[in-house]
């Protein structure tokens, strides 16, 4: 591998097919990139079958170990009937896979669309298939995998942004800010420090949520590890309007007690987990952007502007931090 350039540069669309072909697999030579930033996933098709999905990890982000887990995790979700995407197995049964200096995986392609938010019909399924995957995630702990902590999404975000990204004329603002930002979080995190934590999907955005045939589908595990189970509920909310996200949150939680039991105690860390993964997604740009596809992707970032909104967006979060709970009604 070339040391001199980024990784992932190496992935030309004749290495990709030695790699699938490498594997077994006869492809017809159509790639198609997929949109994902912190691996790099491709659509290939496969001559006289349906394509495959190529994932191939970003080097140095998860050991074999962690890579193992979550495989695992999606096969024991498998087993219960749950619909996730999981990895092919090769003839000596192995999920993870190698070329030369990559680590891939092979998953079967699945269709469908996003879910629609401000349906309680989907919100209801959504609840109701988190549930069952808690119910799972909830029977033994992830050994290798990390935990959700404050260190990792909260302060060492904070730490590196200051040091390296913001502006100087900013900088002091910002400090003072994420300061205060963290006291909440540590108060609301100890308030109930027995509240607990559960493997989760960790990454319950739009784009790994499919929905298909009046069911939720959910993919890419990349991100799976111990955390609340409030962790994968708080983004099916929308950011407007209390009433609406209260709204919201009774038919997430009418179908997700349907399979699991939920700890009201974790209303509480809502606003905690939206500030931690703002933090946390500045400074995951930023660890990036050496990577030639961010500075192509997110143009915006790392300007005085991007940080002015950034600091403004968190004081925003300061105010709801501070705002009651909500409430299933």
């Amino acid at each position: 591998m070339n040391t001199s350039s980024h990784p992932f540069e190496t992935l030309t669309p004749d290495f990709i097919l030695d790699a699938i072909e490498a594997q077994g697999f006869l492809s017809d030579g159509r790639i198609l990139a997929l949109n994902s930033y912190e691996n790099r996933v491709y659509q290939v098709g496969i001559e006289d079958e349906v394509p495959i999905i190529a994932k191939f990890y970003r080097p140095g982000r998860w050991s074999d170990a962690q890579i193992l887990e979550e495989h695992q995790f999606c096969y024991e979700l498998e087993e219960q009937e749950l619909s996730v995407v999981t990895p092919l197995k090769n003839s000596q049964g192995e999920s993870l896979l190698r070329y030369q200096d990559f680590r891939l995986a092979l998953f079967p392609r699945r269709g469908g669309r996003a879910p629609d938010l401000d349906n309680p019909d989907h919100l209801y399924q959504l609840g109701n298939t988190l549930g069952r995957m808690h119910q799972v995630g909830a029977a033994k702990p992830f050994i290798e995998r990390p935990a959700l902590d404050l260190a990792s999404f909260g302060y060492n975000s904070i730490e590196l942004i200051a040091r390296d990204f913001m502006p100087a004329s900013l900088r002091e603002a910002y400090l003072s800010l994420t300061r205060d930002l963290m006291q909440k979080i540590e108060e609301a995190f100890h308030r109930f420090d027995d509240i607990k934590s559960i493997r989760v999907h960790g990454d319950c955005h739009g784009g790994n949520l499919l929905w298909r045939d009046d069911l939720a589908h959910f993919v890419d595990f990349d991100d799976a590890r111990m955390a609340p189970a409030m962790q994968d509920l708080w983004m099916l909310l929308s950011e407007n309007e209390r009433h609406l996200r209260e709204l919201q949150l009774a038919e997430v939680l009418a179908g997700y007690q349907e399979f699991a039991d939920f700890d009201p105690r974790e209303l509480h860390l809502v606003e905690p987990l939206r500030t931690l993964r703002m933090l946390h997604y500045s400074a995951w740009l930023a660890r990036r952007w050496e990577d030639p596809a961010f500075p192509l992707s997110f143009p915006w970032f790392n300007t005085e502007r991007y940080w002015g909104e950034h600091i403004l967006q968190l004081r925003e979060q300061l105010s709801a931090l501070q705002e009651p709970v909500l409430r299933v009604l």
